[in-house]
């Protein structure tokens, strides 16, 4: 086995571990070992290799592991499942009495059980906001028609 087929094997593996880690430490060293494969590969002295490998994970950890941070922020922030239909608007598909314990909207082709965040009865074909999602039943409020 030549000595850049090490490099290769180690950076998929260090490319392995990133997968179950967090932080993308360890993704900088795989593209350092990629770069050390590619200095074996060009017939570089062991030493040249190394040197190859750690100006390159530097370099990772400098440029690479920032810009991959500043994107998993991003995601971080975006609501997700139920969540995500606080703010939304649905339509009134069954009319919401709370005397009676009744109604219902549709959201994106959902239907959910809803309640009206102020007691009051809301018509059918009515729009509302979400305002609170409570397991599977939605606090909704009349929308202010313009």
């Amino acid at each position: 086995m030549e000595e850049w087929h090490v490099w290769i094997i180690a950076a998929l593996l260090l490319f392995l571990i990133e997968i179950f880690t967090t932080g993308f430490a360890v993704i900088c060293l795989s593209i350092g070992a990629v770069a050390g494969a590619v200095a074996a590969w060009a017939g570089c002295d062991l030493k040249y290799q190394i040197l190859w490998f750690a100006v390159f994970s530097l370099i990772a950890f400098v440029v690479v592991r920032p810009l991959l941070l500043k994107c998993m922020r991003k995601s971080v922030g975006k609501k997700s499942g139920t969540e995500a239909l606080i703010g939304r608007e649905a339509v009134v598909c069954e009319p919401i009495v709370p005397a009676d314990n009744k109604g219902r909207v549709i959201v994106d082709g959902d239907n959910w059980k809803a309640v009206s965040s102020n007691g009051g009865n809301i018509d059918k074909g009515s729009k509302v906001i979400i305002m609170k999602v409570d397991s599977v039943v939605l606090t909704v409020t009349e929308k202010q028609k313009q």
